[in-house]
């Protein structure tokens, strides 16, 4: 069994902050981060924040509203030191990939304009993964595993015969409703699928986590606790 004990988490943020062309914010989504860092930091475990460009990475203000009561969420938006981080995230050339066991993906409608493209951050993950450590995403957070490869310079996708999850089409559509794809620039659930993935829906808005080959994936805000559980389930197991 892995001494978890200062093993190092990145945790991947945007830095993007308009929802398409709704005229609303995004950002990243607070539960899907702060419930996943409390597990992190249960398990003695040392996080860092990265995000595409480096620097400023906003909060998704509906989130903070949604989650105004929850307590591990309030906990972590009020501690200065995480904000201060959050303010001044890495950028990835800063990132030194063999410091890290896990890379994780961080949901938030916004990582699909920028994450989701990064060949960057893709890269760094990919050597993560090759030293056998443990990538893991939850609800559009998934969308940052498009560049990823099984190991730095392969051409093989690690989504390929992968069972995975991420916010689903159907969630999309009662989310934002008859303008969803307006909105969104791409149907995840559906690009998963294209990459080669098995996807595994739950119903909405149901805790859903799909642990396959050290690639951890939840499906909504609702499964971003147990995502980081079975991340560490898996650090346990390798």
């Amino acid at each position: 069994m892995t001494n978890l004990q200062n093993k190092k988490v990145l945790l991947v943020v945007t830095n993007h902050s308009e929802l398409g062309n709704s005229g609303k914010k995004t950002g990243f989504y607070l539960p899907e981060l702060a419930h996943p860092y409390h597990v992190f930091k249960e398990a003695g475990m040392h996080c860092v924040f990265v995000s595409p460009k480096g620097g400023k990475s906003p909060l998704d203000p509906g989130s903070l509203e949604a989650f105004k009561t929850d307590k591990i969420c309030m906990d972590f938006i009020e501690n200065t030191d995480i904000l201060k981080q959050l303010d001044s995230t890495l950028s990835p050339s800063q990132v030194v990939p063999r410091e890290f066991s896990v890379v994780f993906f961080v949901g938030g409608h916004a990582p699909m304009w920028d994450v989701a493209f990064s060949e960057e951050l893709g890269k760094i993950a990919s050597e993560v993964y090759s030293q056998n450590g443990v990538i893991g995403a939850v609800c559009h957070g998934t969308c940052g595993l498009l560049p990823v490869k099984v190991q730095p310079g392969s051409g093989e996708s690690i989504l390929k015969g992968t069972k995975v999850t991420s916010f689903t089409n159907a969630e999309e559509e009662e989310a934002l409703g008859e303008k969803a794809w307006e909105i969104m620039n791409f149907k995840l659930e559906t690009k998963l699928g294209e990459m080669g993935a098995e996807f595994v829906a739950g119903a909405n808005w149901s805790c859903n986590v799909v642990s396959d080959k050290r690639v951890v994936t939840g499906q909504n805000p609702q499964s971003a606790t147990l995502c980081g559980e079975q991340i560490i389930e898996a650090l346990k197991a390798h």
